[in-house]
């Protein structure tokens, strides 16, 4: 889709420049109030885990530059739509948390937007609000009547994110179905509450942001707006926020720094560029400076994507410890600094542990069963020599001292019996 024509407004100009607009339901009018300013903009975010990952980065990130262009930022908790969960491009229903569970992990979630986002009282600062805190106090017969008579179920039948469960084995549920409703009532209730006129989200988004809009118009006359990022895939097509190890989480107690900047570091030459754009602050010209950068000199911007990245996730002196531990480890040979540590129980250790046991209590491999095929195919090393044995014992005196295990090239614990 071809980008919004070029916008005066700091923040739309930016937006489109790094990469972050996909669409949006009126480029001029939403400029114009931009302009006229501070615009309020909100992001949902359902607690579907105690943690965000790095597939929530784009969303954070553009929070991030809307505060940085003197505009509000809104980081809407989803209390209330956790219960539903979001169906949208999903291959089967979410399972169904506890009270308790969504309550832990808001708790969990917000510290993933301290470090980006200034909250306050301020014009320009964010805030989190709830939407358990309206969504639970609504009677089913009074959302039927003052809310449900404006939409359409042919409309909600031809949105993408519903069409592509019914073609499934797995079929839409009824409480599913609802999500869209509550979250266009959501976008309303912002509106009435705080003045938020603008939503924000991920292109799967669209069809909800576009309802909430319509509802807005219909029951209160005003213009609201909407705005939509592309979905962010690797230049080899994975899929954003992922590893080989799992998800790429935002908070260290889920994923070590080291790992965080790891991630960062190990990015494909073709995303260098447009990953400087959209997870970082570094200027425009730099940015451009940096991605034109050929052979093995493309190897120092990812080191500065990983470090930058990681700064604003962690803070400088987390992101210096990590580069200077894979510098360390990877330059130098040392090792050792801030490289994941593993503690091995003391009852695992006996009189030694094996080495395919070595790497699943390190965390490196799901299972047993999976350490074995990694050893196996030459993929495990510790103290940089390679382990072709699975059942090499590693001695008591070995892990006491310590040894840096690694499988393949990114992925490295120091291992300590502890």
């Amino acid at each position: 889709m071809p980008r919004p024509p070029a916008s005066r407004s700091d923040f739309l100009h930016e937006a489109t420049e790094r990469g972050f607009v996909f669409q949006c339901t009126d480029t001029d009018a939403l400029d114009a109030a931009l302009k006229a300013g501070p615009v309020a903009g909100y992001i949902g975010f359902d607690a579907t885990a105690n943690s965000l990952h790095v597939g929530s980065l784009v969303q954070i990130m553009l929070l991030r530059l809307l505060q940085r262009t003197g505009n509000k930022p809104v980081t809407l908790m989803g209390g209330g739509t956790s219960r539903i969960g979001d169906p949208s491009f999903r291959d089967e229903a979410r399972s169904l948390l506890t009270d308790e569970q969504i309550a832990a992990n808001l708790a969990g979630i917000r510290r993933c937007f301290d470090p980006f986002v200034r909250f306050g009282d301020g014009p320009t600062d964010a805030f989190m609000p709830n939407n358990a805190d309206w969504l639970d106090k609504l009677g089913y017969i009074q959302l039927l009547r003052e809310v449900g008579v404006h939409f359409s179920v042919n409309r909600m039948l031809s949105f993408d994110s519903v069409k592509s469960r019914l073609d499934r084995d797995q079929g839409l549920t009824f409480l599913e179905f609802n999500y869209s409703i509550l979250q266009s009532y959501d976008f309303r209730e912002l509106n009435r509450q705080y003045g938020v006129t603008l939503q924000m989200g991920g292109s799967d988004q669209w069809g909800n942001i576009v309802s909430g809009i319509d509802l807005v118009r219909r029951t209160d006359a005003k213009q609201v707006f909407g705005l939509t990022t592309p979905l962010i895939a690797t230049a080899s097509g994975a899929k954003m926020g992922k590893s080989a190890q799992g998800a790429v989480w935002l908070t260290a107690d889920r994923l070590p720094v080291f790992d965080y900047w790891q991630f960062w570091r190990n990015t494909e030459d073709a995303d260098v560029g447009r990953f400087l754009r959209l997870f970082t602050d570094l200027p425009l010209a730099e940015i451009a400076r940096l991605e034109a950068l050929g052979g093995a000199e493309i190897n120092e911007a990812k080191k500065i994507l990983a470090t930058e990245a990681t700064t604003l996730a962690h803070g400088a002196a987390a992101a210096q410890a990590a580069a200077e531990a894979a510098r360390g480890l990877f330059e130098s040979g040392s090792g050792g600094g801030e490289i994941p540590l593993a503690l091995i129980p003391p009852d695992k250790v006996g009189e030694g542990v094996p080495a395919f046991l070595l790497v699943a209590l390190s965390g490196l491999a799901a299972s047993n069963a999976e350490a074995r095929r990694l050893v196996r195919g030459g993929g495990v090393k510790v103290d940089d020599a390679v382990v072709s044995d699975e059942g090499q014992v590693f001695t008591p005196a070995q892990l006491a001292a310590g040894v840096k295990l690694s499988v393949g090239r990114k992925h490295h614990r120091l291992v300590k019996a502890g």
